[in-house]
């Protein structure tokens, strides 16, 4: 299998596209491989590299359907339910909070999983 080409930053010829700019056109990669590759040098780092596909492989985008819609719904719901007061709080809930903000404010919460003392406090 040989190696891919490998293009300098916006230089890739016609025929090539990113994910996102295939998302653009309302395509999707499908199951075509890699095709090529974009890197942009960079001066204290290693380069920055940008994966191509062929927009004549590409797929469409598949449609949303009722049952993924619901899915979707409820995992953001999921997402927005407040563990500590049970109630939705409009807003994803932050992961380095866990509880909703007017919750995290009220004041220190019993912790959910007791903490474990250092050896030191233990005596």
């Amino acid at each position: 299998m040989g190696a891919l080409p490998v293009f300098r930053w916006r230089l890739a010829p016609d025929g090539y596209a990113t994910r996102r700019q295939l998302r653009a056109r309302g395509l999707r990669p499908g199951a075509q491989p890699v095709a090529a590759q974009l890197k942009r040098p960079r001066r204290r780092r290693g380069p920055l590299v940008a994966y191509l596909y062929r927009i004549d492989l590409a797929r469409p985008v598949r449609p949303m359907t009722p049952g993924r819609w619901r899915a979707h719904a409820a995992m953001m719901r999921a997402r927005r339910l407040c563990p500590q007061c049970r109630t939705d709080a409009g807003y994803c809930i932050p992961r380095s909070l866990g509880m909703c903000v007017p919750c995290a404010e009220s004041g220190p919460q019993r912790a959910a999983y007791p903490l474990r003392l250092s050896s030191c406090e233990e005596s």
